[in-house]
């Protein structure tokens, strides 16, 4: 995945709305705002970080693979909402990732593209690094389940 993506189309709704609309649905949810930040969003994907917490470390100094997987997920969630606006019944079909280096201990940046939107399922991949650096950390391919509109 290309360290800039070509960002076109508006999303189907704004960063602001996503953020409201997150909090609303999920309030429990720390990605309602809590660890993650919505750095930039566009029709069909994303910019995330999620910010570094030492709670997250394994044996090694290394950041968990829970972390990068839960990252990775949210990041393809919003890069679907991104596409087709609000729908918080929009799951997770699939998610295969390949853990590529040990991630330092540093904020991590994930960004999601999607590679194919269809009417009921979205495939899409997640590139995520340690912030500033510019080698993978991980690579997600996902596919979403869209609900019946």
């Amino acid at each position: 995945m290309p360290t800039e993506t070509i960002k076109m189309a508006a999303p189907a709704l704004s960063r602001k709305e996503l953020l409201d609309q997150l909090r609303m649905e999920f309030p429990e949810a720390s990605h309602a705002m809590g660890d993650y930040e919505i750095e930039e969003i566009w029709r069909g994907g994303c910019r995330l970080r999620q910010r570094y917490d030492k709670r997250a470390l394994r044996p090694g100094g290394t950041l968990s693979g829970a972390t990068m997987m839960a990252l990775g997920d949210f990041a393809m969630y919003v890069a679907v909402l991104s596409a087709i606006g609000w729908a918080p019944l929009a799951v997770t079909t699939n998610l295969t990732i390949n853990f590529l280096r040990k991630p330092p201990g540093r904020d991590l940046v994930a960004e999601a593209r999607l590679i194919k939107l269809g009417k009921q399922l979205a495939v899409g991949e997640v590139g995520i690094r340690a912030d500033g650096r510019d080698d993978l950390v991980a690579h997600i391919i996902s596919t979403y389940s869209i609900p019946p509109r």
